[in-house]
């Protein structure tokens, strides 16, 4: 008499992944085909919110749409062709590198390697930037409506003028560059 149970192992890194995610004030939630206690496992082991567990890729979509009406944006992290069409679905999908065609071109953005620490670097480099776009059209509107009238009443130098302007445009790119 003889027994053989396979299970996946979880990642090392796969605590801090989490971790970093919920630093950044999100919800986690594991969307899986596996059975439920396998995935109550790995959730409790490593942090993970909330499980869903027993899906097919359409009740993942589901679950994305229910997410996306319930809570707003979502972003999707897979690797697998189940995961295709919910990473499509999401508002941002992430594809592990090492995952199938189907999910690295369903994706929007496509890692590199398997290590998921960097989702949470990717995140919040979308908001920086974001933030550091509206800081940069908030200076140059707020420029633009300074300087034009000064300029079409002839108020403001030519010189003058073109000095402030250059130093907009280094302000704007400087502001960029500390990304």
């Amino acid at each position: 008499v003889g027994v053989v149970a396979l299970a996946d192992g979880v990642r090392p890194w796969a605590a801090d992944a989490v971790a970093a995610l919920h630093q950044l004030g999100l919800e986690v939630v594991m969307l899986t085909g596996d059975h439920n206690a396998a995935a109550l496992r790995v959730a409790e082991e490593v942090g993970i919110d909330r499980v869903v567990a027993d899906l097919d890729p359409e009740g993942k979509r589901r679950e994305i749409t229910s997410i996306q009406a319930n809570h707003g944006r979502v972003a999707m992290v897979g690797d697998g062709l189940n995961d295709a069409p919910v990473l499509a679905s999401a508002d941002l999908g992430v594809a592990i590198g090492t995952g199938t065609d189907a999910a690295l071109e369903a994706a929007d953005i496509a890692l590199v390697g398997d290590d998921l620490r960097v989702v949470a670097d990717v995140l919040d480099l979308s908001r920086r930037t974001v933030r550091t776009i509206r800081t940069n059209l908030i200076w140059a509107f707020a420029y633009n409506v300074a300087a034009l009238p000064l300029a079409v009443t002839g108020s403001l130098a030519p010189p003058v003028a073109a000095a402030a302007m250059a130093a907009s445009s280094l302000f704007v790119v400087g502001n960029s560059l500390r990304l």
